[in-house]
């Protein structure tokens, strides 16, 4: 069978390649450049928790070398804390003592983004399925019911025959606008003036927001300012900037570089190395279609968004995790059209919502006199929502989950309440793999394989073959070999809620899809057949956005 056609060589489309090898799929990326990436400092992204785990499991390299977990988070307001985080605790404390007794969670990890793309194409380097094809500009599209074929112009213009077609080609996507897409939203949503500098800060490996800094006492330009810290004393500054397209030059940048550190530090400008600067445009829009027959869209190809917090990149390598295990299936099985289908209507539904939630807090948080007619008061609670973008909860920046999502099953009598509500990422736990060897959850992600995981209290101070053919074990095995698709038996522990000889069951990408009391072979198939969209279907090239 031919190979999956990727268009665009950034993390997306590189990511979107590791994934479908590691479920033995072969790829074809479409790199229209040199195959190098250009080192900005000034571009970085921050990675949540699954998705930097879905990084290293990819590239194997620990990220947290290249890049930064945040030791905490603060948040100002002229001169005041309103709130701070230490990751690792469980309070996030406010200057007057309030404690809301939430779990600050695992650190978000900071690294730039050169370094990141760098870790991928050195893995897409070692991997035999993957094949990169450089200057290579994408200029038609065409599809047939049994695969598509792509052209690319420069050096080497030649036809690319693939079975499927991803367009990972970034904003202004190519095939997106082959394929007649619309891409609706907003405009120059925000804009920030961005500086990478080596400093010595007071809040050492902090991540900070400063709102109304008093140094900065009136107009749109009193702004707010994020800083975030990166390897060896590097930070990463951003300065809201007013609405408008004023010219931001150099002067500016320098200006606003000396009065924050002279800020921060209470007297005249520490010394400080300024690396690297930019301007930063947000847009929001979303595709209409994620998928046109064989085609699909990722990354910033169906979304852009990225005000308040929220960081594209990380939902671009969402997408990517979401439909390579569908391809993948589709490409081993044969068509899985709802499957296909369940594509767009996820992950399209996941990213739109975050963005209504951002377009919602906008005017609340950067409007003028009508704040308080809708938060009466509430400067606190203008920083929480800025804190949810920012740390990865809540509307604004929790991982999505795909509770109506049409891969649900439906009710089954054996259904039981965890703490993971069914479509959300799983907990990362350690578990006992078929081998007899202790891993953790994730790890086992991502192989095209469903996961089914048994809380088994006591098993981890006995060897495997002590309690495999005892209890419950031979009938939950005799279960998983009969489900219709290939899935790894595991046994945990303990797992978040969940009572003891409950079974979960786990999508390739990370998502619950249901959990049930004890060994239930009707329910565990039935739930386990909707999470494959149902049966595979003989016709091809139907799906959502063909038509």
């Amino acid at each position: 069978m031919d190979p999956v056609i990727i268009v665009g060589a950034g993390p997306v489309g590189l990511t979107l390649a590791l994934a479908l090898a590691r479920q033995e799929v072969p790829s074809v990326v479409l790199d229209e450049g040199p195959g190098k990436d250009e080192p900005r400092l000034a571009r970085t992204v921050v990675l949540r928790e699954d998705t930097t785990a879905l990084m290293e499991r990819l590239t194997g390299v620990p990220l947290a070398e290249a890049g930064v977990h945040w030791a905490g988070w603060r948040s100002m307001r002229r001169k005041q804390v309103m709130r701070k985080v230490t990751f690792g605790g469980t309070d996030d404390t406010a200057a007057d003592g309030d404690t809301d007794l939430l779990s600050a969670g695992p650190a978000p990890l900071h690294i730039a983004q050169h370094l990141l793309t760098g870790a991928l194409r050195a893995a897409v380097a070692g991997q035999p399925l993957v094949k990169i094809a450089v200057d290579s500009r994408l200029d038609s599209i065409e599809q047939e019911p049994s695969g598509v074929t792509a052209h690319t112009r420069g050096p080497k213009g030649t036809w690319w025959r693939g079975s499927y077609l991803v367009g990972c080609d970034g904003i202004r996507s190519t095939v997106r606008k082959l394929q007649d897409i619309r891409f609706p939203g907003r405009t120059a949503v925000e804009r920030q003036a961005v500086a990478t500098l080596r400093a010595e800060l007071p809040w050492p490996g902090e991540a900070l927001l400063h709102r109304m800094p008093p140094w900065r006492t009136s107009g749109p330009s009193a702004g707010e300012i994020t800083g975030r810290p990166l390897p060896d004393g590097m930070w990463r500054l951003d300065w809201l900037l007013p609405p408008g397209k004023d010219l931001v030059t150099p002067e500016l940048l320098v200006g606003r570089v000396r009065e924050t550190l002279a800020g921060w530090t209470g007297g005249s400008t520490p010394p400080y190395e300024l690396l690297d600067t930019g301007v930063h445009t947000v847009h929001h829009r979303v595709a209409r279609r994620w998928r046109a027959g064989r085609v699909f869209l990722a990354g910033d190809a169906a979304h852009l968004l990225g005000a308040l917090g929220t960081q594209g990149l990380d939902e671009g390598l969402r997408d990517a995790d979401n439909l390579a295990w569908k391809l993948a299936l589709a490409w081993h099985h044969g068509p899985h059209e709802a499957l296909l289908d369940s594509y767009q209507t996820e992950r399209r539904a996941v990213v739109a919502a975050r963005l209504r939630a951002a377009d919602q807090a906008l005017p609340l948080l950067r409007g003028g006199g009508g704040l308080r007619a809708y938060v009466p008061g509430s400067a606190r609670g203008h920083d929480a929502l800025l804190t949810e973008g920012h740390l990865g909860r809540g509307t604004l920046g929790a991982p999505g989950a795909y509770a109506k999502s049409p891969l649900a099953p439906p009710h089954l009598e054996g259904e039981t309440p965890v703490d993971t509500p069914p479509g959300a990422q799983v907990t990362d736990v350690r578990v006992t793999a078929e081998d007899g060897s202790f891993v953790r959850l994730r790890d086992r992600l991502g192989r095209c394989a469903l996961l089914v995981v048994l809380i088994a209290p006591g098993t981890g101070v006995w060897e495997r073959k002590h309690w495999v053919t005892a209890g419950i074990m031979p009938r939950l095995a005799a279960a998983v070999t009969a489900l219709p698709h290939p899935a790894e038996l595991l046994v945990a522990e303990e797992y978040p809620g969940a009572a003891p000889h409950t079974v979960l069951l786990v999508r390739p990408d990370g998502h619950l899809v249901t959990a049930l009391t004890g060994v239930r072979p009707a329910d565990l198939y039935t739930a386990a057949e909707a999470a494959l969209g149902g049966p595979a279907k003989a016709e091809a090239g139907a799906g959502a956005g063909s038509r």
